[in-house]
């Protein structure tokens, strides 16, 4: 067994990146014609980490919140979805949480993303040294934990502690344009990120922004893999999936749903592939449960209170009449 699929094996995950609080809609609301909005967790690691724990896995946190209300509520939300908080850091002064409100709506979605002053950009080396790596058995990223400092060298160090330890690195593109200080900043830092990394998944624009050319998405991913990234999954939406591995390329659908909104797909992905590994099934029966799991998730309100645990999804592949064919 690879290094990689070895260290999935454990089905326990070292997180880094951030939590943050979503504001949501009823289904069918749009914001301005909200009197009401639900509160729960947001994140992109936070959700990947509660989606992980929702299908039977362990995951731990390494990131910062703010020293405030909203810190301590985000906290106690990762407990509620079994997130280990032992390294979520807090911070002071005018740091605060990020906050996304959108709304339960396909057509003409909006989702609004708060994230100036964000808190979890202040997690620093001491946040990443502090972890025993040995302990987990893979580390998992996604890519706004690189669009400032110090957190892009924080994260860049616990690869450099995880590598030493014998991790995998398990890198979500993840690529959001608010965040960083210019595109070609971004696609140094990203490309940076992937190079290090044994398995790494993006959507087709973002292997092709970190081409530099949104026409060569694909060429981006196939060359990744050749040049020593053990799987690397091509997300293209709605038309699947290609997965590079071993010298092959997996081809694989979607579950067709009546979607409720597009956010928490690629969270809810990376949970359902990486637990499904873990369980010992083969890539593609594992990039289609990931698949599946999207689907779930975009078909009710919310992020992590969406995605689905082990009886959802079992219910769902037992009563979905299959994925498209690719």
């Amino acid at each position: 067994m690879s290094v990689l699929l070895d260290g999935i094996a454990q089905n326990n995950f070292i997180i880094v990146g951030r939590a943050g609080i979503d504001f949501f809609t009823d289904a069918g609301i749009e914001i301005e014609n909200a009197e009401r909005v639900t509160v729960d967790l947001g994140g992109s690691s936070a959700n990947i980490g509660a989606g992980i724990c929702k299908l039977g896995g362990k995951a731990a946190l390494v990131t910062r919140v703010s020293d405030d209300s909203i810190g301590s509520y985000c906290i106690n939300r990762l407990k509620h979805y079994g997130v280990d908080t032992t390294h979520v850091g807090t911070v002071g002064g005018e740091f605060r949480n990020s906050l996304a409100v959108y709304e339960s709506v396909v057509e003409n979605h909006r989702n609004v993303i708060y994230r100036n002053g964000a808190a979890d950009f202040q997690m620093d080396d001491a946040d990443v040294s502090g972890v025993d790596y040995s302990a987990y058995g893979a580390l998992i990223t996604a890519g706004t934990v690189f669009a400032a400092e110090p957190s892009r060298a924080a994260t860049f160090k616990a690869f450099e502690l995880a590598k030493a330890a014998g991790l995998p690195i398990i890198f979500d593109v993840d690529y959001r344009p608010y965040s960083w200080p210019s595109a070609e900043v971004a696609s140094d830092v990203l490309s940076r990120a992937a190079a290090q990394s044994d398995m790494i998944v993006g959507n087709d624009e973002e292997f092709g922004f970190m081409a530099g050319d949104y026409t060569l998405g694909l060429d981006k991913a196939r060359n990744l893999s050749e040049n020593g990234v053990e799987i690397v999954v091509y997300k293209m939406g709605h038309e699947g999936a290609i997965t590079f591995a071993g010298g092959e390329e997996i081809r694989t659908g979607i579950y067709a749903v009546d979607a409720l909104k597009p956010t928490g797909a690629g969270d809810s992905f990376m949970a359902g592939l990486v637990t499904s590994l873990a369980a010992g099934l083969d890539l593609k029966t594992s990039i289609l449960r990931g698949s599946a799991c999207a689907s779930v998730t975009v078909s009710r309100p919310g992020c992590a209170p969406a995605m689905a645990d082990t009886p959802t999804l079992e219910t769902f592949l037992a009563e979905h009449p299959g994925p498209t064919t690719p």
